[in-house]
């Protein structure tokens, strides 16, 4: 078992704080789901963990490695950003030789998600294939901690669906989910945080969604 410990994250943007004192530590196994409004900066600090931009403190810690740098993050945390990432002109299969190991490369080669696509390239996919392809590279990478920002997006229920089931299989690794289809952050996610006002707030149920002003009271 692994630990991902994130601790003191501040970011400002143009004298705005966007992110104020975050704290989250958790365990390979656990899949925590990150709620938030546009804007409130769920990407931000998706990406000063995952180490593509600093915050103004941030304190990132890996088991006993405090991770200072992107390259410290390599076969630690990936992440899936939410604008496409991989190269245009190389082929699903060869991609997947990139991002997994062995093990994982037959999982996600026989995988009926992936099965048709693998002498294909990104720039020949519509923007779902291209969408499911890159989450499961990053679900099936070879870090232990995963970051998906929007990972259901553009996707049809039924992928959505599998796609959640694959978490659920990967008890090896440790999750981070945002979407804003929050019926399925919820039902996958063990703990689940709303990113309100730079401060995340522990979320139970729904009614406290609706407390927080998340999703409409009538709901």
């Amino acid at each position: 078992m692994s630990k991902l410990h994130i601790d003191s994250v501040t970011k400002s943007f143009n004298g705005k704080d966007i992110l104020k004192d975050i704290y989250l530590s958790f365990d390979t196994g656990i899949i925590c789901g990150l709620l938030g409004r546009n804007g409130s900066g769920k990407s931000t600090l998706f990406q000063i963990i995952f180490g593509t931009i600093k915050g103004n403190t941030a304190y990132i810690k890996h088991n006993n490695t405090i991770l200072k740098n992107q390259s410290d993050r390599k076969n630690r945390i990936a992440y899936l950003p939410q604008h496409s990432f991989l190269p245009k002109n190389i082929k699903i299969k060869n991609l997947i030789k990139l991002f997994c190991n062995k093990e994982n490369r037959a999982k996600i080669s026989q995988s009926k998600l992936v099965l048709s696509f693998l002498n294909e390239t990104p720039n020949t996919l519509s923007g779902g294939e291209l969408r499911i392809i890159e989450v499961l590279l990053i679900i099936y990478s070879k870090a232990e901690f995963i970051l998906l920002d929007e990972p259901f997006h553009s996707l049809s229920p039924k992928i959505v669906s599998e796609i959640k089931a694959i978490i659920k299989q990967q008890t090896d690794k440790g999750f981070i989910i945002s979407d804003h289809q929050y019926h399925d952050v919820l039902e996958i996610s063990h703990d689940v945080f709303l990113l309100s006002d730079g401060h995340l707030k522990p979320i139970k149920d729904l009614t406290e969604l609706k407390r927080f002003n998340y999703i409409a009271k009538t709901i």
